[in-house]
């Protein structure tokens, strides 16, 4: 490590210059990576919903959908509007009243509540399927070349639609978010420490961490909007850590040895030392989720551990490297940090230690209540604004047509046209499905399939498969229990008349999504726990402190996912899974900084009450520092978003960050004080310490 030390400080220069030389293919690399914005695109591969998504693409040539409302057209204007967009190049077809007879065939034949499904009031509806996966880039497109095609009056829905406006939503702000959080983090840290230029050298050693992380991302193939929007915000919040510990370092080696090259290469000694132990649980933590099967948690947190990675090599070759080159300027905004000694209330904590105690006995309950109780919803699409294109397009579909989602059954084509007639009109039947459109159900008994235009059957029918769409009423949206539910009931029905058929569609691959996710979060929170446990076990050799750690960062997440059910607010998913992981890898950093130092001071011989006061009193202004830090750069983004994921996860991220400080402040001394005669005999050090001067006090005797 000296040598390490050594060669940054001597060459710190060229470590200058070889970073802006790879910040070149960085930006490159950031600009081609692809950006995923389907949730469920991330649904394992097994799942029969998704293999259902992958017949109806191969078979069927038929990849997204959507139903496009268009109002005060005449049927020739509509007419028009349909051979527009069949004529796109990636839209497969267009399902519309016109669609089910040919010219030869009277229209007084079509069924009228089929010309009904179509039409309402001044309206019509037409279904489009597009030749290209859901989140394709192709569909994407397309769908904006619909809106062109309907104009004013047109209102296009689906999932595709819901992407469409999500990414463009995203596009807009994501570089919004990067500018907040970096706002925020120099008005905290201009005033949490003590040189005002020092903030804007962490925050370009942490941008050129950054930048390479998303530069490396384009070797995953792809990665998705919450990665692509988060990635930035959290390295920056949670290497913060480094930054702050190098920099107290320096200060602390400088005022002991006076020569500033001495005392940067003994402070990167000692952050290396201090912080391997905390970037291997951070990087545990992000890893943890890589145990999802719903892969959206492997995307997150490989781009998240790199992150960590890069953000430690970052703090101990760029940025004392810059600190050294810019010294003079450091030098010269020099001011007095607004953190006060923090030895009285380090004394009180450690008397009155079991007032803490009472307290996380008393909070205890209600945070595992709560914890366990929290509403999550699934619906992406439900919480973006209410302006934007695909929502108002989804309540015209909903109120004027009573439409609440779309399944889609994947049935054998063998299948006869009684039997697709009786499993239609079972399907009818089941409470909540306004109507079912197909082959047989569309025309009934009068029509023969011989004289259908070939252009519906193609849509229904191809090789080994055919399929049926149904309609849901608008109280059976996605993810509802209501759907949930209808949807056993369909697929009993399907499977009663074809074992291989199968509902798909978004209902389905949601209702998917909550069973897996439900499943994956404790998967996750245990293999985090584990992985972090062992690390810490190697860091102290201690049974007792992991322990200890663990339960103070981990009744700080109950408290912190606990407090949406007594607010009665319900949070995205995916934030159970990711919050505790990226809390408990994160903050448990505090954790670790203030038992190093107690642990440090119980081998040097002070007593349990002395050394937790130290260890309170000298830990207390980076615990601080970093966890204002953490808590500026994520809450500014959480009040801005207009995306409810990203302002949600950020705003549980930055109450994470407070709750953990408080708790590493006030529970944690107070468990080491309590149980300060276990951890010594649990300790490997202290215990062979304590049994050594033991033997010495009876010899001396």
């Amino acid at each position: 490590m000296e040598r390490f030390a050594k060669g940054v400080v001597k060459h710190r220069k060229l470590i200058i210059v070889v970073y802006l030389i790879l910040m070149v293919p960085a930006v490159l690399g950031m600009l081609n990576t692809r950006i995923n914005y389907d949730m469920l695109s991330y649904l394992p591969k097994n799942l029969d919903t998704v293999k259902g998504q992958d017949i109806l693409l191969d078979e069927f040539g038929k990849g997204a959908f959507s139903y496009l409302l268009v109002e005060n057209k005449t049927p020739a204007q509509c007419a028009e509007i349909q051979n527009k967009i069949e004529a796109l190049d990636h839209v497969d077809s267009v399902l519309w009243y016109n669609t089910v007879l040919s010219t030869d065939v009277p229209i007084s034949i079509l069924p009228n509540n089929i010309y009904k499904e179509f039409n309402q009031g001044n309206s019509t509806i037409m279904a489009i399927f597009y030749d290209a996966g859901t989140s394709a880039d192709e569909t994407i497109a397309t769908i904006g070349q619909v809106r062109k095609i309907a104009g004013s009056d047109g209102y296009l829905n689906g999932m595709s639609a819901l992407i469409k406006d999500l990414k463009d939503l995203c596009e807009n702000e994501e570089a919004k978010y990067v500018a907040i959080a970096v706002l925020c983090c120099i008005a905290i840290m201009m005033l949490l420490v003590d040189s005002f230029s020092v903030p804007f050298i962490f925050l370009a050693s942490i941008g050129m961490a950054i930048l390479l992380n998303l530069g490396t991302n384009i070797f995953l193939g792809d990665i998705s909007f919450i990665t692509k929007a988060l990635a930035a915000v959290l390295q920056l919040a949670v290497t913060m850590d480094f930054s702050i510990f190098l920099w107290h370092a320096f200060e602390e080696e400088h005022d002991k040895c006076g020569d500033k090259e001495q005392a940067m290469e003994l402070a990167i000694v000692n952050t290396l030392t201090a912080i391997i132990g905390s970037s291997l649980t951070m990087v545990a933590g992000f890893l943890a989720m890589c145990f999802m099967t719903y892969t959206l948690g492997m995307d997150l947190g490989i781009v998240m551990a790199k992150g960590a990675i890069f953000g430690v090599i970052g703090s101990v070759t760029s940025l004392p490297a810059m600190l050294l080159l810019l010294d003079p300027i450091v030098e010269k905004s020099r001011h007095r940090s607004i953190i006060p000694d923090s030895t009285k209330l380090a004394t009180f904590i450690v008397k009155k230690s079991w007032i803490f105690i009472v307290i996380f006995c008393v909070v205890l309950g209600p945070a595992i209540y709560g914890y366990t109780h929290t509403k999550l919803y699934y619906n992406m699409g439900s919480t973006l604004p209410k302006t934007i294109n695909f929502m108002v397009a989804n309540d015209k579909v909903m109120n004027d047509y009573n439409i609440g989602t779309t399944h889609i059954v994947l049935t054998k084509s063998s299948l006869s046209s009684t039997q697709g007639r009786n499993m239609a009109n079972q399907l009818k039947d089941v409470k909540g499905v306004k109507d079912v459109l197909g082959l047989d159900s569309m025309v009934g008994d009068q029509v023969p399939q011989e004289a259908l235009p070939n252009k519906l059957t193609d849509t229904f029918k191809s090789g080994k498969y055919q399929m049926m769409l149904i309609n849901t009423t608008k109280d059976y949206g996605v993810a509802t229990t209501n759907v949930n539910n209808q949807l056993t009931k369909l697929n009993s029905i399907v499977k009663s008349f074809d074992k291989t058929a199968t509902v798909i569609g978004e209902a389905a691959a949601t209702k998917d999504l909550m069973n897996t996710t439900s499943h994956d979060f404790k998967v996750v929170d245990l293999v985090a726990l584990i992985m972090i446990f062992i690390i810490l076990f190697v860091i102290f050799r201690s049974w007792s402190l992991p322990w200890i750690l663990e339960v103070s960062i981990y009744f700080a997440i109950m408290i912190n996912l606990g407090i949406p059910y007594f607010t009665n607010t319900t949070i995205v998913f995916i934030a159970p899974i990711t919050l505790s992981t990226i809390q408990l890898g994160s903050t448990i950093n505090y954790a670790i900084l203030l038992t190093t130092r107690y642990k440090r001071e119980r081998l040097e011989g002070n007593n349990a009450n002395d050394s937790i006061i130290t260890a309170v009193s000298t830990s207390l202004p980076s615990i601080v520092t970093s966890a204002v830090g953490f808590f500026a750069a994520t809450f500014g983004v959480s009040l801005y978003s207009n995306i409810d994921i990203i302002s949600s996860l950020c705003s549980l991220m930055a109450r994470g960050a407070i709750i953990s400080m408080f708790a590493v402040i006030f529970i944690l001394p107070a468990f080491l004080r309590l149980f300060d005669k276990l951890t010594v005999k649990t300790t490997r050090s202290l215990r062979l310490k304590y049994r050594k001067n033991n033997k010495e006090e009876v010899v001396t005797a």
